[in-house]
Parts: structure tokens; sequence; C-alpha cells
């Protein structure tokens, strides 16, 4: 080991020395390498900024849906189900003997406020069916969340939380994004909140299957659950999307992600505030 130690530099020395006597010191190329490594290095983007400006606006969603009793009937007569318990007929509505009773579900998400009074974005299956819905900031407080209007069809959510002179998020333009610029996801992958990934617009106006209603912004950003309604932002630091979907075998990130785009979602958030719902021609 000694041995290796002085063995080193002496090499490097002599290799130094023949350089210099050919002349050819200054052709040697490991500088200018270093130097274009240099280059591209400061060349990758920076999110720090984005993440400073709107880390605090994206909130991390946790929900409740309560464990319910299920009566066996389901509204069939008691002599109907003996009939069908001695037939030996499954029966998923819950036990024969007695009422049923669903489990307590827990789940996790994502969002973004939208307005100071406390107006925020999701997706719709963040919520959909919550008896309990809350919000946590970045500051550690904590709001009860109202539902103001959902959209399966588009995925989109509009909850509300009271609070005043929120921090929000800067709305930008989906129409305008274009393939491969760099775009981040802000959210909280399996409750980790304000957790920071980043990547390219791999393609736009993406159709998936059974989403006949949401021409989706397909990106390489590390997406996993629980980031579900978060915002994807653009260099400007103007959000141009909802991270919504993940294509996966595993049920983990793969490299394809969607996002709804911001247009269509301001659109779904206009109208569900006005009237609650969203109507659409037959």
């Amino acid at each position: 080991m000694f041995f290796n130690k002085l063995l080193k530099p002496a090499v490097l020395t002599i290799a130094c020395a023949a350089a210099l006597t050919a002349g050819s010191f200054g052709n040697v190329s490991v500088f200018p390498e270093a130097h274009a490594q240099t280059s591209q290095l400061s060349g990758l983007p920076d999110f720090t900024k984005l993440v400073e400006d709107n880390g605090k606006a994206v909130v991390s969603i946790s929900t409740v849906r309560k464990a319910k009793r299920v009566g066996p009937q389901n509204g069939m007569p008691d002599e109907q189900l003996e009939m069908l318990r001695r037939f030996g007929f499954p029966f998923p509505f819950g036990d024969f003997n007695g009422p049923g009773m669903t489990p307590e579900r827990r789940g996790q998400g994502s969002g973004f406020i939208i307005d100071p009074n406390g107006i925020i974005l999701t997706n719709n299956h963040v919520v959909d069916g919550a008896d309990e819905v809350t919000v946590h900031l970045t500051d550690k407080r904590e709001f009860k969340a109202k539902v103001l209007g959902t959209d399966p069809k588009t995925d989109i959510a509009v909850i509300k939380i009271e609070g005043k002179d929120l921090p929000v998020v800067k709305l930008g333009k989906s129409e305008n994004v274009k393939v491969g610029e760099w775009v981040a996801a802000i959210g909280a992958p399996f409750g980790l909140d304000n957790t920071v990934t980043a990547g390219i617009v791999s393609a736009k106006s993406r159709n998936l299957p059974d989403e006949q209603f949401v021409p989706f912004i397909q990106t390489d950003v590390a997406v996993n659950p629980g980031n579900s309604g978060g915002p994807l932002f653009n260099m400007k630091g103007e959000v141009i999307g909802i991270n919504s979907q993940i294509f996966s075998t595993s049920g983990g990130f793969m490299g394809l992600s969607f996002a709804i785009p911001i247009d269509l979602a301001v659109q779904i958030k206009d109208e569900l505030m006005k009237n609650g719902k969203v109507s659409r021609g037959r």
C-alpha cells in the first residue's frame, strides 16, 4: 500500500516531464475537457428560485373516508336473503348474520393555492368520497377544507380553506408549452410534502384510454402516489398543468407522467365555482 502511494506521483511526474520535453504539454486535452464539463454543468436549469417563490403555495392534502355500517339486507326482504343464503349465492353487501362495516380509508394528495382567500385546485380522485379533507401548509398550519365542486370527467376538484393572505401560485398558459422544455413538479409523494422533481415535456395533447375529455401534457417528471393534484411548473415559475396520472406496470414511476393542462383546469374551475358542476352537451 505504501509503495502504491508513492508510485502514482512518481509516474505522473515522469509523464509530465516527457510531455514538456516533446513540446506537447500545451496540447493535453484534460483542461479543455474540464472546461467543457464546467460549461455544461452551468447550463443546466436552476430550480431554486422557482421553489423559493412557489413552494409555500403548494399544499399537502389528507383525506378520511369514515367507516360506515352497511346493512346486509341492502333493501332486500329478510326472506329473500335467507333463500340466497341457503342456496349459497354470493352476497357482497355484508355479513348475513348482521350489519357489516366498511373500513375507514385514508388518502393522500397534493394541491396548490390559486387565491389568497383559500381557493385550492387539486384532483377529483384525491377528494372523491372523502368525509374529511385536511389541508397542510408548509408552515405546519392545518385547515379543514370544504369541497366546492368536482368534475370526475376531467379529474378536477376545487376546495376551499378559511384563510387570508395565503401564498398563491402564478398560472401560465398551457397552450404555450413546447415539447422539450424543462418543467418541475412540487407535491407530496408518499406524504413527503414539498418534494421537488424535474424533467422535460415529452409530448402534448396526449389522449389516454377512457380519458376522452383531457388532452394531457406528457412529461418524464418523477410523479408518484401523493403527487396527484400538485402543480407542474415551467421555468418561469408558472403553473402549466396539474399532475394527475402515471403509466406504470409496477405501481411506481416508470418515466411516463401526465398532467391536466392548466387552461382546461381553469375553465372547469370557473364553471364549478359558478354552478357547482360542469354541464356538457350530448
